[in-house]
């Protein structure tokens, strides 16, 4: 049976409302932490702490060192720096080992002042965000193929240019934690970092330590998704040398990483909301969304051609997700057409389709609030029998 949830569309009307008075849709959210999707919501006390951040003015590089501390504390590594985002975090990542600390170099970004700028990059791990790395002065020298990279590949493409190895940690990359081992090796036997990728790396909670523990020297996480900090926030973490470089080459300095200013009050938000994240009941948020995903599986299971279940595991679907699929019965809409028409309503709902193939949908709960799975439940069961 399904729970009619009117409580939940007025509450989302309610919390929509500052958007409203400006012409934009609340919408509900059941894809996940999705950058165009405005990432995750942030909890009342990240944003009281921001509020009163905003009441109050701070010099920058106190308040930087103290984000840095409590960023080593929380992710074992030597030092930290709040950034405008994972990408950000990348391009620090970058104009740390190609300019370092040297003012000259520094002012000359993203030109390098000398050749050697290389990054080495497996060719599998080619992504939208490997241009970051690029925008902090880097040339990345690809190895291997979309399929295989072997050793011996990274080995000979590393040469007196090399300032290090870059790896993109990805659910996608089956080799992100054996793979990342051998990077390891290879870059610490040249005497080079390496830097990593590790934005959408969270959950499981235990990975905000896991990359330094596997002895990568740079890493980036996104702060704007499974930690909940303002979405325009990332965390840098590493060497205590390479972050004083990355910290020169960050705002508030006149360098690259100008453009990516972070206020006062994001700092603030992403040091409160690290703070909650690593106190929170992990295992409660997995049953929450296991009981969410019920929910709307029990909506729909019953309904001629349509398979639904709930995905899980530690590595690729850490957050549980609602898989549906279609039969040989199904002869009816798309699940494009299915969810557009869930986008089109009000209000609008978002989920995924054709991540395996053209007709499957997808919905993860990571985003839902209370009363949310019940309305997405109501909605996609009705969408399914119009046919």
């Amino acid at each position: 049976m399904v729970v009619k949830s009117l409580d939940a569309v007025e509450a989302l009307k309610r919390k929509g409302s500052v958007y409203e008075r400006f012409g934009v849709h609340p919408i509900i959210n059941g894809n996940g932490t999705q950058t165009i999707l405005g990432g995750s919501i942030m909890e009342p006390e990240v944003a009281e702490a921001m509020a009163e951040a905003s009441r109050t003015m701070v010099v920058l590089e106190e308040l930087n060192e103290a984000a840095g501390q409590l960023i080593a504390e929380h992710t074992g590594a030597e030092a930290g720096l709040v950034t405008s985002g994972a990408a950000a975090g990348l391009t620090l990542q970058a104009a740390a080992v190609v300019a370092g600390e040297d003012p000259e170099r520094i002012a000359l970004l993203p030109e390098a002042a000398h050749d050697r700028n290389q990054i080495v990059i497996k060719s599998s791990h080619d992504s939208e965000f490997t241009q970051a790395w690029r925008q902090g002065g880097a040339r990345l020298v690809w190895v291997g193929n979309e399929e295989t990279c072997h050793d011996w590949e990274i080995e000979s493409a590393i040469s007196g240019e090399t300032v290090a190895l870059g790896f993109i940690a990805s659910r996608w990359h089956p080799d992100s934690f054996e793979g990342l081992s051998k990077f390891v090796e290879i870059a610490h036997g040249h005497g080079l970092p390496l830097l990593v990728d590790a934005a959408a790396m969270l959950p499981p909670a235990e990975n905000l330590r896991r990359f330094i523990e596997y002895g990568a020297d740079l890493v980036s996480y996104s702060g704007g998704k499974a930690i909940k900090a303002p979405q325009s926030t990332g965390i840098l973490c590493g060497r205590a040398d390479l972050i004083a470089a990355a910290k020169l080459n960050a705002s508030p300095h006149y360098s690259i990483g100008r453009p990516m200013k972070v206020a006062r009050e994001e700092i603030v938000g992403l040091m409160a909301a690290l703070e909650l994240y690593v106190l929170r009941d992990h295992e409660a948020d997995m049953r929450r969304w296991f009981s969410e995903g019920r929910t709307i599986v029990d909506a729909v299971i019953e309904i001629p051609g349509v398979t639904a279940t709930i995905e899980q595991d530690d590595w690729l679907r850490p957050v549980p997700e609602v898989s549906i699929a279609f039969t040989s019965e199904w002869l009816v809409r798309s699940s494009e057409e299915i969810v557009n028409a869930l986008a089109e309503g009000d209000p609008p709902i978002i989920i995924e389709a054709g991540r395996r193939d053209d007709e499957d949908l997808f919905i993860n709960p990571h985003g839902l609030m209370p009363g949310e799975a019940e309305l997405i439940a109501e909605r996609l069961r009705a969408e399914l029998e119009a046919g």
